[in-house]
């Protein structure tokens, strides 16, 4: 298996000096849809010149297309944007949305599609999802293990790309809306503003757990895995990806060359290089966050994987940012940066009177022969070796410098001085051409939308509640107009899952609910274990299907022949009609509008077979991280924290031990009580309310308010909840955030 080495390109500068310390290939950003939004990212000119100088250089070339894509933007600018880089030999793309995978595929063909680590993908069943959605490449999720990526590739055999170091999300990545509801800028539309990097208090029943030396407890690390690049490989790692669209291009060529150095001595035979101290400090000086880690590679989570104290200054005061070894830097910028990187070629010039003069060029496997002017017989001073070879070395600012250079000159001949350079300039252009040539693609023609075939879904109706307890549970069940009940994976005991499942499913029937099982935010190698096994069973039996979260949640399910028994939640994206008409052509039962859409996108989406979520907590972070585990110990126990911001905004923490990970809610509930005309414009067919952090009687509360404004269609109460917290207004909130995403 050929190994890649993966460089960032947040500038055309760093893309040459990522090449000329040693990556393989390049992944960058252009205008639009990349999810470094504020990187210097290249206009459509400097993105071809890209494109070809690595061709030039034998190396590859992805452009990130990673971000979440709006009706609109589908529709109007995707195609035209892609368009004159796939016809310039664009090598893959990186997408996160199902939606432009599926459009790509269609209207771009032979185009490599990789699915980003943004999809969120933890196991072998996603993974196989997207192999059949017609993606060549999968970029793991960051917080795997090594045994967990091997799996994905023994049973998938796709190339498998993960990241090797740099900077890592707090959250599982795709599963953050932190930055979109605090900050009003979408992390998965490319404008995360980094809430994870600011300071927060952290309590548990009323008891503070941090102090100045552990006020940063969202902030991870950077990663380092140099030291263990072989297990990495052997795990079946196709692309070792650096982070850094974001850094300088000194970070990306000082990182590259010493990856390269122990990737090569691997590769040599070395199964297990030792990675000197003087090359492991020089990638600290380069950048750290309060030093290193090895990712989650060896450990799942814990405290010695987060940067937990005051990244700008230490307890002395002193400034604790990564102060720059400028020295290092200086020797990286004169070593990679300055000059040209210029392709060795070799060449034979043959110059005889009355003939046309010939240069042949070699670069490689690739031989090209130019003609130019009749040589000359000297009247006077005829050309001598030197002269000539003095002139056709002058290569300039082309992509290539004459390793060696054969002369063959007759007696007595005579050309001018431009002829010789025109002869160059037409040798190094044709052989540029013959490069170039196998990458070049033509499009024929945009091949039409296909709609999705939403008549016949399944029809919707009514409201729908989720719970997470049993006394929410007991709570949604007393109230009538509730049609359907999604509850939680978690609140049945494994040890007898089925049977608690089936009593529940039975007291649904009583009251004439459909129950769901609402499965994991997040589903790996465990979290499912001695429940997944009988699903079939209880969809055989009564249980109306299952609401997922993820990728992986939805492959089991499939391989199981339960997609047609499937609900997308939230954050499950769909975005825009490509995406709906992927998990429509799927099977799935419906989706859940994503709430990254404000009102003005929804009134030109298809939302009549769409649920709603109208009420709730949002969970704005889903992390493999544990606050509790951090900040104090491991006890395995359930419970819920509170993060106190900058502002004395209060956010609660609900640490799942069972499923290992952590959700962090917004500190208001999201409520459209008011808003019930709006909705009914948009066609939406049916709403959910999401129960987390409530009791008994405030869940049976807010139900009642929702059924009586809902279901019986009257007028909201002055009061609309017992919490005593504000409504949060469709239009007016979701025209702001409008603007932003």
């Amino acid at each position: 298996m050929k190994v890649e080495l993966l460089a960032p390109a947040g500038s055309y500068e760093a893309l040459e000096a990522a090449f000329r310390a040693g990556a393989d290939a390049v992944y960058l950003g252009g205008q639009k849809f990349g999810a470094r939004a504020y990187a210097e990212n290249l206009d459509q000119e400097q993105m071809i010149q890209a494109i070809e100088k690595t061709h030039l250089y034998g190396k590859k070339l992805y452009l990130t297309v990673n971000t979440l894509l709006k009706n609109r933007e589908m529709e109007r600018e995707l195609y035209d944007y892609l368009a004159p880089y796939y016809e310039a030999g664009l090598d893959a793309v990186i997408v996160q949305d199902l939606g432009v995978l599926r459009f790509i595929k269609r209207n771009f063909p032979n185009l490599h599609l990789h699915a980003s680590t943004q999809m969120t993908v933890t196991g072998p069943e996603g993974a196989k999802l997207l192999k059949e959605a017609g993606a060549s490449r999968v970029v793991t999720a960051r917080e795997l293990s090594l045994a967990e990526i091997r799996k994905i590739y023994e049973e998938t055999h796709m190339e498998i790309e993960s990241f090797v170091h740099g900077a890592l999300c707090y959250c599982y990545s795709g599963q953050c809306l932190m930055s979109s509801f605090l900050g009003g800028r979408s992390g998965n539309r490319g404008r995360c503003a980094q809430p994870c990097r600011l300071p927060y208090q952290v309590y548990r029943e009323g008891k503070k757990l941090n102090d100045e030396r552990s006020a940063y407890p969202l902030s991870p690390k950077d990663m380092c895995t140099v030291r263990i690049l072989p297990e990495i490989l052997e795990a079946g790692v196709h692309s070792l990806k650096i982070e850094g669209r974001m850094k300088k291009p000194e970070y990306t060529a000082g990182v590259v060359e010493i990856y390269r150095k122990y990737l090569d001595r691997y590769l040599a035979g070395d199964k297990n290089p030792v990675v000197s101290g003087e090359d492991y400090q020089t990638l600290l000086d380069i950048y750290n966050r309060d030093g290193f880690h090895e990712s989650y590679y060896a450990q799942r989570n814990g405290r010695s994987m987060m940067a937990l104290r005051n990244e700008k200054k230490s307890l002395s005061g002193e400034d604790k940012r990564t102060v720059r070894n400028e020295k290092l830097f200086e020797q990286i910028r004169k070593k990679y940066l300055e000059g040209k990187k210029q392709e060795k070629i070799k060449g034979t010039l043959s110059l005889f009177p009355d003939c046309p003069a010939i240069l042949e060029v070699e670069y490689g496997s690739i031989q090209i022969s130019v003609q130019g002017a009749t040589v000359q017989e000297a009247k006077s001073r005829p050309l001598d070796e030197e002269r000539v070879r003095r002139q056709m070395m002058k290569t300039g600012e082309t992509e290539f410098v004459f390793e060696k250079l054969e002369i063959f000159l007759g007696e007595s001949v005579f050309l001018p001085m431009q002829q010789l350079n025109e002869l160059r300039r037409q040798g190094l252009e044709l052989l540029k051409e013959t490069i170039l040539k196998p990458y070049k693609r033509k499009l024929s023609f945009r091949k039409e939308e296909e709609k999705a075939g939403h008549e016949e879904q399944k029809s919707l109706q009514g409201l729908a509640a989720s719970v997470l307890n049993l006394s929410q549970l007991g709570a949604v069940l007393a109230v009538p107009e509730i049609d359907r009940i999604y509850a939680d994976c978690g609140m049945f005991p494994k040890d007898s899952f089925y049977d608690a499942v089936m009593e529940t499913v039975e007291k649904a029937r009583q009251e004439k609910k459909e129950l769901y099982l609402m499965l994991p935010h997040m589903v790996r190698n465990r979290e499912l274990e001695g429940r997944k096994q009988v699903f079939s069973r209880l969809a055989e039996n009564g249980l109306s299907g299952f609401l997922v979260r993820n990728l992986e949640s939805y492959g089991i399910l499939k391989e199981m022949h339960l997609e047609h028994r499937t609900i997308l939640d939230f954050n499950v994206y769909t975005m825009n009609e490509e995406s709906r008409s992927f998990w429509v052509e799927e099977g799935i039962l419906w989706d859940t509008v994503p709430l990254e859409l404000n009102s003005r996108e929804l009134a030109f989406r298809e939302n009549g077979c769409s649920e709603m979520l109208i009420y709730g907590y949002l969970p704005l972070m889903i992390s493999v991280q544990c606050v509790q585990k951090n900040l104090d110990r491991c006890n395995h126990k359930n419970a819920v924290l509170t993060l106190k911001d900058r502002y004395q905004k209060e956010f609660s923490v609900v640490c799942n031990c069972e499923f290992c990970y952590n959700t962090i809610y917004n500190s208001l509930p999201y409520s459209l009580l008011g808003e019930r005309e709006k909705l009914e414009k948009l066609g939406i067919r049916a709403y959910r309310l999401s129960f987390t952090l409530e009791n008994e009687k405030e869940t049976g509360r807010i139900a009642r308010e929702f059924v009586e404004v809902y279901g019986k269609r009257q007028e909201p109460k002055e009061e609309i909840s017992l919490l005593g917290l504000r409504e949060v207004i469709l239009a007016e909130e979701w025209n702001k955030r409008g603007k932003s995403f």
